[in-house]
């Protein structure tokens, strides 16, 4: 029994030791321990802005989620990023059984460069 308690208390201390390892750059942090409707728990940090995310690559070029959502509209299954480089993306993937690779240049909109 003693050594269930030592065991949780050396646990817990690890886990609160691992919340001195957060960016000292997080505006907020969170620590949800879920309600009736979720009852989930975690460490949130309010730093994550996906719509400063999605604003910065549009403005610098071809994210590599877009690369895949296009790949996929294309028709490629079991897409993935196979390289990003400053200038392509790399998506690899299958058509009709097929492994397809696609390069999409690092622009806004993705353009196709080789298929």
């Amino acid at each position: 029994m003693f050594n269930q308690i030592k065991t949780a208390a050396l646990s817990a201390l690890v886990g609160l030791g691992t919340l001195g390892a957060i960016p000292a750059h997080a505006d907020s942090l969170y620590l949800g321990f879920g309600n009736n409707h979720d009852p989930r728990f975690g460490v949130y940090t309010g730093d994550d802005d996906g719509y400063r995310r999605d604003r910065d690559w549009r403005r610098r070029g071809c994210s590599p989620d877009r690369a895949l959502d296009k790949a996929e509209r294309m028709g490629l299954h079991r897409v993935r990023i196979v390289d990003i480089s400053r200038r392509t993306v790399k998506v690899a993937g299958r058509q009709y059984g097929d492994r397809v690779v696609v390069v999409f240049a690092n622009e806004r909109g993705c353009p196709v460069i080789y298929r």
